[in-house]
């Protein structure tokens, strides 16, 4: 955790503050060496003291043993959780002490007992172990023998590390003899040590120069990529706070401002590149109603006269069939030529759908059977003309015709959490999802769709589809249901109920 932040403060310092603290500390350390090494000649009497270290951590030994007997007893004592965790510590400082001594085979009288006062140690802390464990099981009878086992060998390792303190003492003095004999060529190792000294500052002078340049070379590199037009690349993120790092900091944000505007400029382009195609795409289906308009009213009105002549003479001559037929022709003609271009409501595309059908069963002596269910709260919401009878008409020449079965077409209206949903369903020829792909595949695919059947009207499902998509400017109104051949099919519109459009 230090280093962490040494660190961490380190990389928050100016640049300028580092070189002076590279010269600083070099220079420091330079005489600091100097200085040492001299004296170090005139010291080296009091410096041998430290032969004695073994003493001292025999001593240590000596006094965690102590800690761990009276932390055992403490925890069988007062079984506290403090007590525990006071003997885990002592455990722990007692084994690392214990790593010290040597656990080899050998001769030597010292290191033997060293290696005695271990295995004896691992058999005590297993004793102590086995106590706490016992203690905390509550077997009382168990954790007393442990304990007294663990007290016995306590004892033992007490004179035995007596002992070892003893001879190590002894040694200890001969060493520190030895010693004295070799201070002379202490003057040749301090001369060779301000060399390799002076040899390792050199090299630590160059690693701080190259970490505050070698920044400053990756920023320059990484901005002459940006410049070339490469807006993805950025240099690592870093939480420094000196000169480096807040240019680093503020170059990645510049070009991360650069690439968002980038994306955003390529987006608008194209968003007007589609708003463009949407235009033309509109200019299209407004020559392609015109021109369907135009033909449409190749004298319309004699077209009406005729037929409402044709309805009177025939209700003259008491053929009431004919008149309902020649008057519902006449109705559905004029609602197609009316409405080609405007809206409707759900109401009269509903009366067109009937007229349409009464018209085919007249033709076809009444084969095609048709239901529907319509919620008559929503017929007077208004939506694009001609929507409902392409449905149908589609239901009837390209599902039900020529079928060996009976042929049935179902019309449900209904309101629904998003607006209005329309479906009409047929118990036909079913459609492939190929086909279904191909209908719903957008406006590309819709200039001027025209059935080839000679009873269509020229809207087809595409037709609608478009329709829906530019008067709503919403995509994906239309949904095809089909389960596969001869399954049927089942047209789904769904839209926004509105009264006012």
């Amino acid at each position: 955790m230090n280093q962490k932040r040494s660190r961490l403060r380190w990389r928050d310092i100016s640049l300028t503050a580092k070189v002076l603290f590279a010269v600083v500390l070099i220079t420091l350390i330079m005489s600091s060496v100097n200085v040492v090494m001299y004296l170090q000649l005139n010291r080296i009497t009091e410096r041998l003291e430290q032969v004695y270290t073994s003493n001292v951590s025999l001593t240590e030994l000596s006094e965690s043993l102590e800690e761990v007997q009276n932390n055992t007893y403490g925890y069988l004592l007062l079984k506290s959780s403090d007590t525990l965790e006071n003997y885990y510590k002592s455990e722990e400082n007692y084994r690392s002490l214990l790593s010290r001594l040597n656990n080899n085979v050998t001769d030597n009288p010292v290191m033997l007992l060293e290696r005695n006062i271990r295995r004896m140690s691992d058999t005590y802390l297993k004793h102590t172990e086995d106590a706490i464990t016992y203690k905390r099981g509550r077997n009382v009878e168990k954790y007393r023998k442990s304990f007294d086992n663990a007290q016995r060998l306590y004892g033992y390792l007490n004179s035995w590390i007596y002992e070892l303190n003893s001879r190590q003492f002894r040694n200890n003095s001969e060493s520190f003899q030895s010693l004295q004999r070799a201070i002379r060529p202490m003057a040749v190792v301090s001369t060779a040590l301000i060399v390799i000294m002076m040899g390792v500052n050199s090299l630590m002078l160059y690693f701080m120069i190259r970490g505050v340049v070698r920044p400053l070379s990756d920023l320059a590199a990484t901005a002459r990529i940006v410049g070339e037009g490469n807006f993805h690349v950025k240099m690592p993120p870093t939480d420094a706070n000196d000169e480096v790092g807040a240019v680093t900091r503020t170059f990645n944000t510049m070009v991360k401002s650069l690439e968002d505007y980038m994306h955003l400029t390529r987006e608008n382009m194209e968003k007007e590149q589609q708003m463009k195609e949407r235009e033309l795409l509109m200019e299209a289906h407004l020559k392609e109603a015109q021109l369907k308009y135009l033909q449409s009213q190749i004298n319309p009105h004699f077209l009406f006269n005729s037929l409402n002549a044709g309805a009177q003479l025939a209700m003259m001559e008491d053929a009431e069939q004919t008149s309902i037929f020649v008057q519902r022709m006449a109705d559905f003609f004029r609602y197609n030529v009316k409405k080609g271009s405007e809206d409707s409501t759900l109401e009269e595309e509903v009366e067109s759908v009937e007229n349409y059908i009464y018209i085919l069963n007249v033709r076809f002596a009444g084969d095609i059977h048709f239901s529907k269910e319509v919620d008559e709260d929503v017929l007077s919401c208004r939506v694009p003309s001609m929507i409902l009878q392409p449905l149908v008409e589609n239901a009837v020449n390209h599902g039900i015709r020529d079928i060996d079965w009976e042929g049935r077409i179902w019309l449900k209206v209904e309101r629904d959490p998003l607006g209005i949903c329309i479906r009409v369903r047929d118990n036909g020829k079913g459609m492939t999802q190929e086909r279904i792909r191909e209908i719903l595949s957008g406006p590309d695919a819709v200039p001027a769709e025209v059935e080839k059947s000679p009873d269509s009207t020229g809207i087809g499902l595409r037709n609608v589809n478009a329709r829906l998509s530019l008067f709503y400017e919403k995509e994906g109104l239309m949904e095809i249901v089909s389960a596969g051949e001869n399954q049927g099919t089942e047209v789904i519109l769904r839209i926004p109920e509105t009264t006012d459009i």
